[in-house]
């Protein structure tokens, strides 16, 4: 039987994370840690968390944080990493689609390398959006589409192979079109992030304040 994208997906980030290591660091992304500390803490939902980097900083920094992703490997180590903080977060292994969250619950999101399938990317950012209150913020580091050609030059660095996965300033304006963009910008980074970002990149980074109409 062929596999179905999830399915893949699965397997593959259960393999990278039964590894001892963590995959991408247990430091959290310089962007999402710049940004989230400019807003007043509330509840986060944290798409895609895989190891916890990210949801465990949010929770060290007072936020009541929901994470999520398709590999139970990323929930267990997520889960450790927040006991060696000392703090909780709630952790949700599935797919979007199938997850009982509730519209407009969430204060802010982070969208950290969140690389959907291609076919339901937009589909999925919609249903995120759902979920955050009118007011709420999103914070996105993503690669963007430029990024092939950097990774076809230093594999190290890291990211989707496929073109579609990837981003663009205007997916995203398109996808998140009822958001007054605080920052939006494709630049290239320096990255250091474990032993699977390290390298030069190309990424979006995008904050935004979802309009109350």
């Amino acid at each position: 039987m062929t596999q179905t994208w999830n399915e893949m997906y699965k397997n593959k980030w259960d393999d990278r994370y039964k590894e001892a290591t963590y995959a991408y660091g247990k430091e959290p992304n310089l962007f999402f840690k710049e940004w989230l500390q400019k807003f007043e803490p509330g509840s986060i939902l944290m798409p895609a968390d895989g190891e916890g980097r990210n949801g465990v900083f949010a929770a060290m920094s007072g936020w009541k944080v929901t994470s999520f992703d398709l590999s139970a490997e990323g929930k267990a180590k997520a889960l450790q990493l927040a006991g060696e903080q000392h703090v909780t977060m709630e952790y949700m292994v599935g797919d979007l689609e199938q997850l009982p969250f509730e519209n407009a619950s969430f204060d802010a999101m982070g969208l950290i390398y969140a690389h959907f399938d291609a076919e339901r990317k937009s589909i999925l950012h919609k249903k995120l959006n759902d979920y955050l209150k009118p007011g709420g913020i999103i914070i996105l580091e993503a690669f963007s589409k430029r990024h092939l050609e950097l990774k076809i030059l230093d594999p190290k660095v890291g990211g989707p192979d496929d073109l579609d996965m990837l981003f663009s300033e205007a997916e995203i304006r398109a996808d998140f079109e009822n958001y007054d963009p605080i920052m939006l910008i494709e630049e290239d980074i320096l990255l250091n992030e474990g032993e699977y970002h390290i390298g030069k990149g190309a990424v979006v980074r995008f904050v935004g304040r979802k309009r109350s109409s």
